[in-house]
């Protein structure tokens, strides 16, 4: 009633959230998640925008000409991959269904949403997709 009252809605999470993370067990969401992160290494190499991109203990960390940064890291007790960039906090479940991995917020596809996030960061166009 309160949340009526005040024009208020709530907010449910996706259905199949709860499914998305407990679908992938350790071992296979490690190796998915090292692979996310050798290819955004391998598609950071080829683009012409200048990004410095450094690994460490499993935490990529994206650096633009202006000093930002964009931190990529896995969180493996929720099954999640975490990005922190100047836009915000955002958190990724693997989807079986998709065979991608999408924010648990609005559902955008991971690397539709960094570049998005690189191309705010770097103040040009980036496009961070993998073949």
């Amino acid at each position: 009633m309160f949340a009526q009252a005040f024009g208020l809605r709530r907010i449910h999470a996706p259905a199949n959230k709860t499914n998305v993370v407990r679908s992938v067990n350790e071992s296979d969401f490690n190796q998915r998640v090292d692979d996310v992160l050798i290819a955004i290494e391998d598609a950071v190499d080829k683009l012409e925008v200048e990004i410095d991109c450094e690994e460490a203990g499993g935490i990529l960390t994206l650096t633009f000409e202006n000093d930002s940064k964009i931190i990529i890291n896995r969180q493996t007790p929720l099954k999640q991959i975490w990005v922190a960039a100047k836009s915000g906090g955002f958190h990724f479940d693997y989807d079986p269904q998709s065979d991608q991995w999408l924010n648990d917020n609005d559902r955008r596809e991971f690397f539709a949403a960094l570049s998005a996030y690189c191309t705010e960061q770097a103040g040009e166009p980036v496009s961070i997709y993998t073949t």
